[in-house]
């Protein structure tokens, strides 16, 4: 009889379920350990303290959970999730409002992190070979006996009726995934079987945000969705407001250099007042809130360099957050754990039709050197618009890097004046197109042209 082939992951994030959804098509069991008691209904939870704030699903995000759970969509609308029409999102660049156009990309999603979180796990309770292990926080990894292979993990496991009541437990198997997120503790666990932690880049530009829902009555009714960008150095706040389920909004403000938005409601109100646009002040100055202010300023990047160590084990796999962090204003998070799944999926699948009986040695270092070169564009505009902040620490860009961000800034000053050059650059930001869009003749012949006009207007001074 053949043995039953077995998966942990560590973390029931949204990376964590994603890759579970992954790791059910190719394993005969798959156990996620997760460090809380999940709720029965959408709700909070301590494992994901920014579950309170403003979450986008960005297209291609949004592609590739419906084929990961097919009429996800339409469950999280019928759950009161808006659906909004690019066309009627007010969105206040750097340089200057963007225009109005029938974009390319389909309609966005808003709705709560916790709404999206409940229904995959409900739709993951659907396959039986998933299982849940709340309460269980991993406290190290196991290996065999010449430590070049990962076996499995240690877990201690808390009761849910009496949570003084503390077990330990080893749990075995083929594959460990580590989708722990930024709290990951897989370079001191990789330290004590004996090998080299991995090299970190961390860059921080002190962004902070804070959070409030809001009743969606009076004038909130007839708001209209705005997002206001910073624009380091010279504006370091900005905001949002957004419909979700249930009939209500949700006001966010950011500021980065440590001005951070406050958690009072006057300072919170103020903030709103100071930014260059009146919509999301006047929207909720006599709204009704329905939550407090919640804050949040772990907005640092940081990336775990695993594709560079010399030596790797076996059978261990990081994904999401626990690799690979950004700022999360930018609104990449939540699709670059889907790109990270479904390229678990792909390599998973080389990796059967390379060893049909089982086998997946080399699997582990493959992945990770794929999912470095799979970060590296998404990370490369988290830190080129973090490292604009003067205060920003840890930015070393090069000239190359350093370019592309002054190019950057000349196609935003087409962008506000030509819908096509905005439509490509939603294009690129949804990820549903690579950033060479932007280097085309047809956009870079535009842009390039601004500092011809920047020039001739330095003659005419």
């Amino acid at each position: 009889m053949q043995r039953e082939s077995h998966a942990i992951i560590i973390g029931g994030s949204l990376a964590g379920l994603l890759a579970s959804r992954v790791l059910a098509k190719h394993f005969d069991r798959v156990s996620i350990v997760e460090g809380d008691f999940l709720p029965e209904k959408p709700a909070p939870r301590p494992g994901i303290p920014q579950s309170r704030h403003l979450h986008v699903l960005l297209n291609r995000g949004k592609i590739i959970l419906e084929e990961f759970f097919p009429g996800l969509e339409n469950e999280l609308v019928a759950a009161g999730a808006p659906s909004l029409d690019p066309r009627s999102i007010e969105w206040l660049t750097p340089a200057g409002w963007a225009p109005h156009f029938s974009p390319d990309v389909n309609d966005l999603i808003m709705f709560s992190r916790d709404l999206l979180d409940w229904h995959i796990r409900r739709r993951l309770a659907e396959n039986t070979n998933v299982h849940f292990l709340e309460g269980g926080k991993v406290t190290g990894l196991l290996a065999n006996a010449s430590r070049t292979e990962v076996a499995g993990v240690s877990v201690r496991f808390r009761d849910r009726h009496n949570q003084a009541n503390i077990h330990e437990e080893n749990l075995y198997a083929d594959l460990v995934v580590d989708a722990g997120g930024k709290v990951s503790k897989t370079p001191q666990w990789l330290k004590s079987l004996g090998y080299e932690p991995p090299p970190e880049t961390t860059i921080n530009a002190f962004v902070g945000y804070a959070s409030r829902i809001y009743e969606g009555s009076g004038k909130l009714s007839d708001t209209v969705p705005v997002f206001v960008s910073t624009a380091p150095p010279f504006r370091t706040r900005g905001g949002g407001i957004f419909p979700i389920e249930g009939n209500r909004w949700l006001a966010i403000l950011l500021g980065g250099d440590r001005d951070y938005p406050p958690e009072d409601e006057a300072g919170f109100l103020e903030f709103a007042r100071t930014l260059p646009t009146p919509t999301i002040y006047e929207a909720i100055k006599d709204a009704e809130a329905i939550t407090p202010v919640y804050s949040y300023r772990g907005t640092e990047n940081r990336l775990r360099h695993y594709e560079r160590l010399a030596r790797y084990p076996e059978n261990l796999i990081i994904i999401g957050h626990a690799v690979c962090a950004f700022n999360p204003i930018y609104g990449q998070g939540m699709t670059v754990a889907a790109l990270d799944a479904q390229m678990l999926d792909k390599c998973l699948q080389k990796q059967r039709e390379r060893y049909p009986e089982g086998d997946l040695t080399g699997l582990a270092r493959q992945f990770q050197q794929k999912l470095a070169k799979l970060h590296t564009t998404p990370w490369t505009f988290a830190i080129s618009q973090d490292s604009r902040y003067p205060g920003s620490e840890g930015a070393k860009l090069n000239l190359a890097t350093r370019l592309t961000i002054d190019y950057m800034d000349l196609v935003l000053k087409v962008m506000v004046q030509d819908a096509k050059v905005c439509q490509a650059f939603l294009q690129v930001m949804h990820m549903n197109e690579s950033p060479a869009l932007l280097f085309h003749p047809s956009i870079a012949v535009k842009a390039i042209g601004q500092l011809v006009t920047v020039a001739q207007k330095a003659e005419l001074i």
